[in-house]
């Protein structure tokens, strides 16, 4: 009778060490895409207000200690990256999109053309300027691109740069 209790005992136990001991848990690239961004794919994206103003970008993602992302900091002011303060919201405030900011303005210059320009978000914007003589540019972009699954185009806080500007400004300790 002992002998069965010893060599149940000791199945028991290979079990539970077979167990202990199995790989952890994986997620396959199937399972997150479409459902999760790269952090390091949204630092760095324009945050554009309501009225597709651009009013900064976003520098830093803060998070608890839980790995819960907290806030934004976002780089505002400023001209390519002289002169710019940074601020930081409340991450839940911030909308993002995955569909390119939409330009539909027309523009009657007559000065020699421009080339148009693309934000660092990767949307193409309109060109700028027209050609010699004055032609009429209308914002009709060619269709969007399949939008990228790991990570968003944009972002969207509503605000104004006014606003944001006179925030107080952000500064990470130890640096």
């Amino acid at each position: 009778m002992l002998a069965k209790y010893l060599t149940a005992g000791a199945a028991g136990s290979l079990l539970l060490a077979a167990v202990a001991f199995a790989a952890p848990p994986t997620i396959s690239e199937s399972q997150l895409q479409g459902n999760a961004w790269r952090t390091s794919k949204v630092v760095g994206l324009n945050v554009y207000n309501d009225k597709n103003e651009t009013v900064g970008s976003i520098n830093e993602l803060l998070m608890d200690k839980s790995g819960n992302i907290k806030a934004a900091v976002l780089s505002v002011g400023g001209f390519l990256g002289m002169g710019a303060h940074y601020v930081a919201v409340p991450y839940d405030q911030l909308k993002f999109s995955t569909e390119p900011v939409a330009y539909t303005t027309s523009s009657n210059t007559g000065g020699t053309g421009g080339t148009g320009s693309s934000g660092s978000s990767g949307s193409t914007r309109p060109p700028g300027g027209g050609g010699a003589g004055g032609t009429t540019t209308t914002g009709s972009a060619a269709p969007p691109a399949k939008p990228n699954p790991w990570y968003p185009d944009h972002a969207v806080f509503n605000t104004t740069k006014d606003e944001l500007k006179d925030m107080p400004e952000f500064k990470f300790a130890n640096e």
